[in-house]
């Protein structure tokens, strides 16, 4: 439940165990600050672009650098911002399953718009900033905040698991960092015992009780296991099956800016582009550093220059690739869920039965 911490002063005591969460212009108040903290974000990534870009050009020059980027094939690189977007499209069913597992009452538009939505905050630590449509539901439904959030909880660890196979399996077609990969998955597994497994929760709220202060908090962790319940088995095993395929598009979409810079990858090197896309995020995401920002973007620059080296991959090569790919898989995302994000503000004067 902390992970919810920071969209405003204390939401566990004044909004969760509420049906209502406040006004809209307080809503208003606090979406305009996380837009201002994402601004900020994708300013660290702008320059974490210059860095890699001025790395680029201490090693192999100006003119070199601005040879490379030229050389974009723009039809390649435009395919992957679709790919991309298709992957996206394909984990909607997965989220559908959730809202219909939990009983939540919502038109399919006003789902798929607060679904794409949560994609604003995914540069937030460990994407735990997609809490944000709880609240919206909350709006349009009047639904509690914690009848909601097991499916944002949901969400983000089928993604996680997708993340994981990936890795995983890539990994052992490689060859290489099969140790690394499962200690890592290993880890970033922990905090969803918390969120999943009841008895950790039942251990802590025994040692805190008395502390009438984390009252609140605990009655909300009581609700949020409550609510989880209605989650089966076959309802993430459900999700995987979307979860997967789409996880391969965004890897696909890596594949597609490699090849947009010219090098010859062919489909023999599809597994080692999966294992650099989705362990380079792993990579970040344990680090809990917002967007991954630095980490993602530096083990691409490696990976690409390690593995492709016999492809005529140089440091600025990589260092382009990984740019632009960025530029598709964080910008670009954050671009489509913060237009989604201010759409569905509009639904939140409709009243309900």
């Amino acid at each position: 439940m902390v992970f919810v911490a920071g969209f405003e002063d204390n939401p566990l005591k004044n909004n969760i165990l509420s049906m209502n969460i406040g006004k809209r212009s307080d809503y208003v108040q606090r979406m305009n600050r996380a837009r201002h903290i994402v601004y900020i974000v994708l300013g660290i990534s702008l320059v974490v672009f210059m860095v890699i870009a001025g790395l680029a050009i201490y090693t192999e020059g100006v003119g070199k650098f601005i040879e490379i980027v030229e050389s974009l094939n723009p039809l390649y690189y435009l395919a992957s911002f679709v790919v991309l977007f298709i992957g996206y499209l394909i984990d909607f069913p997965k989220w559908q399953r959730y809202i219909h597992a939990l009983k939540i009452k919502i038109s399919r538009w006003d789902s798929f718009v607060i679904y794409f939505s949560m994609f604003s905050m995914d540069i937030t630590p460990g994407r735990w900033g997609r809490a944000v449509v709880s609240y919206t539901i909350n709006r349009v439904t009047r639904v509690k905040f914690t009848r909601i959030f097991p499916a944002v909880v949901a969400d983000i660890f089928t993604d996680f698991i997708g993340f994981a196979i990936l890795t995983l399996v890539s990994a052992f077609l490689v060859g290489e960092y099969v140790l690394p990969s499962v200690i890592i998955t290993a880890v970033l597994l922990l905090p969803f015992v918390f969120l999943f497994i009841e008895r950790p929760f039942r251990f802590v709220k025994r040692k805190l009780a008395r502390f009438g202060g984390l009252r609140s908090f605990l009655e909300a962790g009581e609700l949020y296991f409550e609510e989880n319940k209605r989650l089966r088995r076959r309802d993430y095993l459900y999700s995987i099956a979307f979860t997967l395929p789409s996880v391969v598009l965004n890897g696909l979409a890596l594949f597609l800016v490699i090849l947009a810079f010219g090098v010859h990858v062919g489909i023999a090197q599809l597994p080692i582009v999966m294992f650099i896309y989705s362990s380079s995020l792993l990579f970040g995401i344990v680090t809990g550093v917002p967007g991954t920002l630095g980490i993602t973007d530096a083990a691409l620059v490696s990976y690409l220059s390690l593995f492709f080296s016999g492809l005529g991959v140089t440091f600025g090569v990589a260092a382009a690739i990984t740019i632009f790919f960025r530029i598709v898989s964080v910008w670009f995302v954050e671009g489509f869920g913060f237009a989604a994000l201010f759409y569905s503000l509009r639904r939140w004067d409709i009243p309900k039965g």
